[in-house]
């Protein structure tokens, strides 16, 4: 038996303006939901990835899972910096996101506000001048004594309220210290485009001013000890190379709070002297 032909009444009818709407929306949100699950995967990923990267917290922050745990993200510490050192993180900073912290290459924290007023603004304790006794300290973290800060030296009471180190500068790249090379140097330390404050005793022993506007002129590079604004943290001495020749180069001491000028200041491309987020001090 021949099968039947096809009339004009079994042929598929279309589907209505509506139902095809609906079509196109439900591969829309398809597509978007795809998205945002990848979206969300890699939001989750991109933390985890840059929370490897230590952050330099501000004075007087609590060990860093004790300082997350108590940050409310307020910040009050960025409100009142006066160089304008403390930032807050974003998204791809880490698990911390909207916690502060320093990044010292392009603002370091110069004591400008002498009673380091972060501290003073913190509600919650994750920046204190002393550390509630069931907190342990980690090792190296502890100071000597409290730091002298230079630019109150002659002050009847010249010390800052601290009791540990945020962190301690290293000679991280001493293949490229001008200092060890023998090498001074001339002019602005970081360029004309820099942003960067300091304060600087010669100047105004209130008011950082911009790097860019204070010129060095030194015979040997020793920028780094002459920005430190703690006393006895860094000097420049007489030490043997590998080949046994006397070299100059930066020697950081126990004093070190970690704040971070010397890397600021530090006129070599990659800093030749960086700040270790969280070091303690071993002698």
């Amino acid at each position: 038996m021949s099968e039947p032909k096809a009339t004009e009444t079994n042929k598929p009818i279309p589907p209505s303006r509506d139902r095809q709407r609906q079509a196109r929306r439900r591969f829309l949100r398809s597509v978007l939901l795809t998205g945002g699950v990848f979206g969300a995967a890699l939001s989750g990923y991109l933390p985890i990835a840059y929370a490897q990267k230590k952050r330099l917290r501000p004075p007087g922050a609590l060990d860093e899972k004790d300082f997350l745990a108590s940050c409310i993200k307020c910040g009050q510490c960025v409100q009142v910096c006066p160089v304008q050192a403390i930032k807050l993180a974003d998204l791809v900073d880490g698990f911390g996101v909207g916690t502060p912290y320093i990044d010292a290459r392009e603002q370091a924290c110069d004591f400008s506000c002498d009673a380091v007023q972060c501290i003073l603004a913190c509600p919650t304790g994750s920046l204190t001048y002393k550390k509630p006794d069931f907190l342990k300290v980690r090792p190296g973290a502890k100071l000597a004594e409290k730091p002298i800060l230079l630019a109150k030296e002659k002050d009847p009471e010249p010390t800052l309220n601290m009791a540990e180190r945020i962190g301690v500068a290293r000679l991280t790249r001493p293949e490229s210290c001008l200092a060890i090379k023998g090498k001074g140097y001339k002019g602005p330390a970081r360029g004309a485009d820099f942003k960067g404050r300091l304060r600087y005793m010669q100047v105004d022993r209130w008011k950082p001013i911009r790097v860019r506007d204070h010129a060095y002129d030194v015979e040997l590079c020793d920028l780094c000890v002459q920005v430190c604004p703690v006393k006895g943290a860094i000097s420049i001495e007489t030490v043997f190379a590998p080949d046994g020749s006397k070299r100059k180069s930066p020697v950081v001491h126990e004093p070190c709070v970690g704040c971070g000028a010397c890397e600021m200041i530090c006129p070599t491309d990659l800093a030749s002297i960086e700040v270790i987020p969280g070091e303690g001090w071993r002698a």
